[in-house]
């Protein structure tokens, strides 16, 4: 921290400098100094001077600095709007993909109908917006439904929510196109992520069935039996409870056989 220099106006001197009565219809000595800028008003006008002639040397700098946050300000609304019109445009077209996915006509939902955009030149696009992340997990979805897997995984890795349900789900469909092409440990990892992401009654025990799954199949049967533990142990009013205690007791049994 900077020190006040310690001067005879300072306010250390002044308090150890002893009060001198004020003598009738003079000022007061031990009243503060005023702003000498306050004080003089040739000083006022030679401090403004000062200031003129430093804008008018740097003007150049001063003038590129003002452009420079004006075109920020402008470049930043103009982002916004033209990101606001792509989202718009994406969502007009993942609608009719939307539409044939329902209908299950899946060739169409991906691919388009030569008319509408379809769900992969939605997520490819229009990257950015929230209509393409979305697309992002629906066509990762149907690429696991026509088994390209790798594909899929790619498609759902660019898909992030916060929703309770459709995040879960999408690692839980990476972790099932990982299962497909038999690497069983990011299957495991991402079955893993399901079931730990806001965990809940109604879908963490069915993560935790694939988990133990992709376990048992690394041949991890410890790591098996506890995962069907949890089950059992954490949500015994599940549907999965009872498979779980059977594959719990046939993971303790291959572990005794070692």
């Amino acid at each position: 921290m900077s020190k006040i220099p310690y001067t005879r106006n300072s306010p250390q001197a002044r308090q150890n400098q002893p009060q001198q009565q004020p003598e009738s219809g003079q000022p007061d000595p031990n009243a503060p100094a005023a702003h000498p800028l306050l004080e003089d008003p040739n000083a006022l006008a030679a401090r403004l001077g000062e200031s003129e002639d430093f804008v008018r040397r740097n003007k150049n700098i001063l003038f590129g600095i003002l452009a420079a946050v004006v075109l920020l300000v402008v470049g930043g609304f103009g982002y916004y709007t033209w990101r606001s019109s792509q989202d718009e445009k994406a969502q007009a077209a993942m609608f009719q993909a939307v539409h044939y996915w329902e209908a299950d006509s899946l060739k169409k939902a991906m691919k388009g109908d030569g008319q509408y955009a379809g769900l992969e030149a939605v997520a490819n696009e229009y990257s950015g917006t929230k209509a393409a992340n979305l697309a992002n997990f629906y066509a990762g979805a149907g690429a696991l439904k026509n088994g390209e897997y790798q594909k899929a995984i790619d498609y759902l890795e660019d898909f992030s929510s916060e929703d309770l349900l459709v995040q879960a789900r999408a690692y839980a469909l990476i972790g099932d196109a990982n299962m497909e092409l038999k690497k069983y440990k990011e299957a495991a990892n991402y079955y893993q992520k399901a079931a730990d992401y806001k965990t809940n009654d109604y879908f963490t025990p069915a993560y935790l069935m694939k988990l133990a799954l992709a376990q048992e199949l690394q041949k991890d049967y410890a790591a098996a039996e506890q995962t069907y533990a949890t089950i059992v142990n954490d949500y015994p009013t599940s549907s999965e409870v009872t498979d779980a205690k059977v594959y719990q007791a046939r993971a303790k049994a291959m572990l005794g056989s070692k």
